[in-house]
């Protein structure tokens, strides 16, 4: 039976959302998507509701706050904090706060399963894993939820509930399983995956009912540009029609850049610390952790109120001359926008390239932010690469006929200014300027836009058709002699083509492959974001940079005899409901099977 509420989770890199449906409310406005106000401690001993929930974690020693100052209505004796007293602790004390735990997520560099977050964590300090902090994130959702909303009503528990859970379309499909096997973990079900552009534009959909119709039309091609604190997303959706109805298909997405709101309060950071070091205050990496948290917030009072000029700017003095204990300087509205407009969305040409990565022989291990700071390349770049597809569906030059702007950057009405900017001057051949939707909510759309999809799922709104964003390969090591120093060549199969939808499975036509039983053997994945006419059994012997290795499975598969040996199979894959991958492999004889997910080790014999 279907659950009574449809629930929508915005788990973001830095704030974290949930709005539901009641499906059993009269048709109209009581059935559109609802906010719900997450209880969080925001200073020791209290909890207020909050919309928003920041995604950060903040581990105390043992006596750094009093006894039960963390408590939840639902936990008395809670030792950590998730939310806003976490993030505010987090910028005294930055060995003990966990922050970008879903950057770090769906970082293939590091264990995602080890416990090594804090990052900077001390030896004595505590430490969890980026699925363990995700984790918790989700059950302090999934904790208010059952407070607030279910009570003593064992059917309204949030385990009961539909929930579509967001992720950023460049995830690949490692990244998503770990974040399902998350919310399972929070005591989760029943649980869908939706990209988060998608789930924007699903929010504007919502918001504008059947006047959606009139504000595109056939032809038009939206982009989705999605700016967060932790990321840089671009999508593109392309309108259709189909028997006199228009229709909507998601038709690019973009790679995972580590670039957004994140960078800008470091770079605002810098700013502010000239001034003081012109007043000859010097301030050491602690208290520049400060000013970049103090920045951010000064820069979202800016976003906030048009009419502020600047924002006060304050931290901790190390020494006796401080007067207060405290250094005090300001953000003014004139440094973000000039530092925001010149150093994140400068002017650019349409062919521009983001920088490449550093050379250095020695690297810091951490997250691999984006090389080139400039959002504005980086959206030049994801334009060309996918210019064929615009053309196709807009008849014109490679640029997209619509925007959608989405995350907390753009409540600067500036930086939208200069993405349409930028969007116009590089569509020369065309007089028609590029057209602004409405967004919905910078900071809510994206849970209120998932919760409308789970409607849309059952059989209510306007559905946007896409499936996989990615072409994905399984790697194929060529029989060739062996050669001293020379490993054989590796070809790319691929087994799941752009597009294919969720819920769907299909036999890899072609040549048998010799499948490695009874012994370790290493499983090699790729995946590509711009190969997409591949079809299922093409195999790629040369691909540049087209095609990118992702992490590979290490697994020791059943063999019924008992000992290593290869087994002759046929390939079938198969997209789960929530958007991640199995690929199984059938023996000649269809007596044995044996099942290899994304980070899933599971055999079948």
């Amino acid at each position: 039976m279907a659950s009574r509420y449809v629930v929508g989770i915005d788990l973001g890199t830095t704030n974290s959302a949930l709005a539901y449906v009641d499906t059993t409310a009269a048709e109209g406005e009581a059935q559109r998507p609802v906010i719900l106000s997450v209880p969080q401690v925001v200073h020791p001993g209290v909890v207020e509701d909050r919309p928003l929930l920041p995604s950060f974690l903040y581990l105390p020693r043992a006596g750094e706050v009093p006894a039960g100052s963390l408590k939840l209505p639902w936990a008395p004796e809670r030792d950590y904090a998730v939310g806003e007293y976490a993030r505010k602790q987090g910028t005294q004390v930055e060995t003990r706060l966990v922050s970008s735990a879903k950057s770090w997520l769906c970082h293939p560099g590091v264990d995602r399963r080890a416990a090594i977050l804090p990052w900077r964590a001390g030896e004595d300090d505590r430490r969890v894993s980026p699925l363990e902090a995700t984790t918790m994130y989700l059950r302090h959702l999934a904790e208010a939820w059952n407070t607030r909303m279910a009570g003593e009503k064992t059917d309204f528990r949030l385990e009961q509930q539909d929930i579509v859970l967001t992720v950023p379309a460049s995830f690949d499909a490692a990244a998503r399983e770990m974040t399902v096997e998350a919310a399972r973990a929070a005591g989760m079900e029943h649980i869908t995956l939706i990209e988060e552009p998608q789930s924007a534009f699903y929010a504007w959909l919502d918001q504008q009912g059947e006047g959606w119709r009139k504000q595109v039309k056939v032809g038009d091609v939206v982009l989705i540009c999605d700016v967060g604190g932790g990321t840089s997303d671009f999508s593109l959706i392309a309108i259709g029609e189909e028997a006199g109805r228009l229709s909507l298909t998601r038709v690019a997405v973009g790679d995972h850049v580590l670039l957004g709101g994140d960078n800008m309060d470091w770079k605002l950071a810098y700013v502010v610390a000239q001034g003081f070091a012109a007043r000859t205050i010097k301030l050491d990496a602690g208290q520049m952790q400060m000013i970049r948290h103090s920045c951010r917030e000064a820069k979202e009072k800016l976003f906030a109120d048009p009419s502020l000029e600047s924002a006060p700017v304050t931290v901790i003095g190390r020494g006796s001359k401080v007067i207060a204990g405290t250094i005090k300087g300001e953000l003014t509205r004139a440094d973000l926008e000039r530092e925001l407009l010149e150093g994140f969305f400068p002017e650019c040409p349409g062919d521009a390239v983001p920088k490449a990565g550093r050379t250095t022989g020695f690297q810091e291990i951490g997250l691999p932010y984006a090389s080139d700071p400039a959002v504005t390349v980086h959206l030049a770049h994801f334009l060309a690469r996918h210019a064929a597809e615009l053309t196709q569906h807009t008849g014109g030059p490679p640029r997209p006929t619509t925007v959608l702007f989405n995350g907390g950057v753009f409540k600067a009405s500036p930086l939208q200014a200069r993405i349409v900017s930028r969007l116009n001057a590089w569509g020369q051949g065309t007089d028609s300027p590029v057209r602004v939707l409405p967004s919905a909510d910078l900071d809510l759309s994206v849970a209120r836009g998932a919760a409308y999809y789970g409607m849309v799922r059952r059989g209510k709104g306007v559905r946007i058709r896409g499936g996989t964003a990615r072409v994905y390969y399984v790697g194929v090591e060529t029989s060739l002699p062996a050669i001293p120093g020379a490993p054989p060549p590796l070809k790319a199969l691929c087994v799941v083509p752009f597009g294919m939808e969720e819920g769907s499975e299909v036999d890899v036509p072609g040549q048998e492959f010799g499948l490695v039983v009874g012994a370790p053997a290493e499983f090699r994945f790729l995946s590509s974001t711009t190969r997409r006419d591949d079809d299922v059994g093409t195999l790629v012997e040369e691909w540049d940079s087209e095609i990118e290795e992702m992490a590979p499975l290490q697994a020791t598969l059943e063999a019924t005899a008992g000992k290593g040996r290869v087994v002759p199979v046929h390939l079938h894959s198969k997209v789960t409901e929530v958007g991640t991958l199995e690929l199984w492999c059938l023996s000649r004889d269809g007596k044995q099977r044996w099942k290899l997910e994304f980070n899933v080790r599971e055999q079948r014999g």
